[in-house]
């Protein structure tokens, strides 16, 4: 079974799709109990890989290599160190937890759940792939029902939020795919003498040392343009400033549970495609461009936080949220010191379960009050409820939902004790050594972290009910089912971090010592 968990973790839920579309469209409840069972099963699978993964090794593990398209070297090629163990667990959890979050759709149910299905096929295959064109594979994969998710499901300006959505992540397509050639071209196994899509292949600098000797590409050298191609393509989808513009139109346009998706997986996608490709692919260009990246953090982080706090729409806030925290990942990972790419990836797995709370709560209240105003805008169709505050302590009338919502909110401005302080303490510890300036600025996204998440709840929970909503239920067992089990991690994880640590370490070590090991400058390029 070892040898073939990664293929189950990948296919099942392909092969739950498939039976889905094989049910009548008028059995909902047997689409629905197969979509909660292929899910279900993942979430098993992936717990299994959590203890049997080995912490002490830092290579890949539960690796399976077999030919794939042989005339071009291509293999059908998986495998798992510490950094993509936690994306894997992350992805089953999240997966599995949205299939009940989706019991509201009541349109097109047969093949909502499909699609739900094919697109975790393809962010899992992303995070085991050890061949480039395999990873390719399943990396334009999740670009389709992604789409149509948005596109069908979503509010009142779906098209214009999936076309948005499809546009960005295919120019970043492209971007990937000349970099993918480039290193195919240039990279040679030394076990065959073919040009490979080997990942691991491509991380040893001897293999594509040629490089120096292909003069220029738009007047840069051609290490240089390819790490500049896989930036941009990654990028695009973490999103990094100016590129992010696509994820508020998609997050407020999406249903709840694929808006969870994007921010809790698809955002991490870019980030772990930076430590997968660029980092020790091109180490000696990931380096010399350290300090742009950590530039780009603090960007992020302040610009993100500003935005939210400007935000009237609850999900636009958490949206700008997750912009900013992810400038947390950036500054981290900028250092390459070990505490720096640690609580880098951390936070990338902290912010995956504190947003997929923020995202599950916004569409509890949404789906009861039919409006996500903290603030009714000033174009809002009732004349009479312009500028007004939209809620008003619902604390007093919906308890439970009040406060499974203060703990997501306080985890997710960095309150110690819950697992998003730990991630952000450990990406300014590790890039303050480096980048001093930067982190202290940085540090301000804290604050004004905290102002946002204080403000809205403030308006949301406190002061004189408003007895417009006199008539909301609380919180039911089915959204209680969801938001329990990322309310528990976010609090173990706030107190005993090792789980996490211990799983992703030893591989990340390895990788700050490879970046330790490049030099910055860039004669030879």
């Amino acid at each position: 079974m070892e040898q073939w968990i990664l293929t189950l973790l990948t296919f099942i839920p392909l092969l739950g799709a498939v039976v889905i579309l094989l049910l009548p469209g008028k059995a909902v409840n047997s689409i629905r109990q197969v979509a909660l069972g292929t899910t279900g099963i993942c979430v098993v699978l992936a717990v299994w890989l959590f203890g049997a993964f080995d912490r002490s090794v830092a290579g890949m593990q539960f690796t399976v290599q077999l030919p794939w398209i042989a005339s071009f070297n291509i293999q059908y090629f998986m495998g798992i160190d510490g950094l993509s163990v936690s994306m894997v667990l992350l992805t089953a959890l999240l997966s599995f937890l949205c299939i009940p979050a989706s019991w509201g759709i009541n349109r097109g149910v047969k093949s909502y759940f499909a699609l739900f299905l094919l697109l975790e096929t393809g962010m899992q295959g992303v995070f085991v792939s050890l061949d480039f064109f395999l990873f390719y594979v399943f990396w334009e994969v999740m670009l389709l029902p992604m789409y149509f998710l948005i596109g069908i499901w979503g509010g009142p300006r779906k098209e214009y939020a999936a076309i948005k959505f499809f546009l960005y992540t295919l120019a970043g397509s492209v971007l990937l795919l000349l970099a993918m050639l480039a290193f195919y071209f240039n990279t040679t196994d030394p076990a065959t003498g073919q040009h490979t899509f080997n990942m691991l292949v491509m991380m040893d600098q001897a293999n594509h040392s040629e490089w120096l000797r292909l003069g220029t590409v738009f007047g840069y050298s051609v290490p240089v343009a390819v790490w500049m191609a896989m930036f941009v393509a990654f990028a695009i989808k973490v999103p990094l400033f100016p590129f992010h513009t696509w994820l508020p139109d998609a997050h407020v346009e999406a249903p709840t549970p694929i808006s969870v998706i994007l921010a809790g997986v698809l955002l991490k996608m870019g980030t772990y495609g930076m430590l997968r490709f660029n980092y020790p692919m091109l180490p000696d260009a990931t380096k010399y461009f350290s300090t742009f990246l950590a530039v780009i953090g603090v960007i992020n982080i302040i610009y993100g936080a500003l935005c939210a706090m400007a935000q009237t729409d609850l999900k636009k806030l958490v949206a700008y949220s997750s912009i900013s925290h992810m400038g947390f990942v950036m500054l981290g990972m900028s250092a390459f010191t070990v505490h720096g790419i640690n609580g880098a990836v951390f936070q990338m797995f902290n912010h995956g379960t504190i947003t997929a709370m923020l995202f599950l709560l916004v569409g509890v209240i949404y789906d009861r009050a039919h409006h996500r105003y903290i603030v009714f805008p000033r174009d809002y169709e009732e004349p009479e409820l312009r500028g007004q505050l939209g809620f008003g302590g619902l604390w007093s009338h919906m308890p439970v939902y009040g406060s499974i919502t203060m703990v997501a909110y306080f985890a997710a401005l960095g309150l110690p004790g819950l697992s998003g302080f730990i991630s952000e303490a450990l990406c300014f510890l590790g890039a303050f050594p480096v980048h001093r300036t930067l982190t202290i600025l940085g540090t301000l996204g804290v604050l004004l972290g905290a102002g946002y998440m204080l403000w809205a709840f403030q308006r949301l929970f406190m002061g004189p009910f408003n007895k417009r909503y006199k008539d909301l239920p609380e919180i039911n067992s089915r959204e209680v089912f969801t938001l329990a089990p990322l309310a528990a991690i976010v609090v173990l994880l706030g107190i005993y971090p090792a789980p996490v640590l211990d799983l992703i370490s030893v591989s990340l070590e390895q990788l700050s010592r490879v970046l330790g090991s490049a030099t910055v400058s860039m004669s030879g390029f």
